[in-house]
């Protein structure tokens, strides 16, 4: 996998402080625990397993695609 630039990290950095970043991640962090708080564990893992299966779905899509285009390629 490619790293991020450090612009896709902080894509406002000229207008957003480093103080008010760090409140908005923290403020991230308590509302994913206060809704994770809110919902079985089976709902969490059965959800984890269907978001798995979502991005596999799109990886084989994207693999044929790649397929496509390089026989595609190697046809000219």
């Amino acid at each position: 996998m490619s790293k991020k630039t450090d612009r896709c990290n902080k894509p406002f950095e000229n207008l957003i402080t480093d103080e008010t970043r760090k409140h908005a991640r923290a403020a991230r962090k308590e509302m994913r625990k206060s809704v994770k708080a809110l919902l079985p564990p089976e709902f969490v893992a059965h959800r984890r397993k269907a978001r798995k299966e979502v991005l596999m779905a799109w990886r084989s899509v994207l693999d044929s695609a790649i397929e496509r285009t390089e026989k595609h390629e190697k046809a000219k």
